[in-house]
């Protein structure tokens, strides 16, 4: 476990700049993940992988250690993760991410986790098509068994929680062996 995290030490940051107003959230997307794809360099591996090779995604990879989720993420899949960033962590409120990283809290630590995870490799196009197909909001199915709704708006693709919480993506379609990881400025709850 202490290897995943001396891991972690940064190739690169997979965040991504803001988007230009008349690209459509398919040109974004792909235009946005050809930027961290040629800063990044294609990873090999899952999507646990994925996440150990960004330096933004450290609280990510803490939490998924601590929930014991490393083995899980690890399988044959295919999943989909939403991978919130450090950032993303830190709009948390004060203490949250300490409290959730402690033993005791590992129940709810997995919960709000695999909240993050859809069963399957939802690519962007993919997302894009079944907002557009379902009238502009979307309900997907997550491992945790809550749904998130996945919309468009000014071109973005956004995710809602449970709590009305929304989640930008703002990278997307990281190729991994089990799956694809999407980068989220938000810390998605059940």
């Amino acid at each position: 476990m202490g290897k995943l995290l001396l891991a972690t030490v940064g190739i690169s940051s997979l965040m991504v700049g803001a988007m230009a107003g008349d690209a459509t959230a398919d040109d974004h997307m792909r235009g946005k993940m050809s930027d961290v794809k040629s800063s990044v360099g294609m990873i090999k591996g899952d999507i646990v992988d994925q996440a150990i090779a960004s330096k933004d995604h450290t609280t990510l990879v803490a939490a998924v250690q601590a929930a014991g989720l490393v083995d899980t993420l690890k399988g044959k899949g295919p999943f989909t993760l939403f991978a919130p960033t450090n950032e993303a962590f830190g709009k948390l409120p004060a203490g949250t991410v300490e409290g959730l990283l402690k033993p005791e809290s590992k129940t709810d630590l997995t919960k709000i986790l695999t909240y993050h995870v859809i069963p399957g490799d939802l690519k962007a196009a993919d997302l894009t098509a079944k907002i557009k197909a379902d009238g502009g909001k979307s309900m997907v199915k997550t491992v945790q068994g809550e749904m998130l709704t996945a919309s468009i708006e000014n071109e973005k693709i956004y995710l809602t929680d449970k709590k009305g919480a929304r989640a930008w993506v703002t990278g997307a379609d990281l190729a991994a062996g089990n799956g694809v990881v999407h980068v989220i400025d938000t810390v998605l709850m059940p």
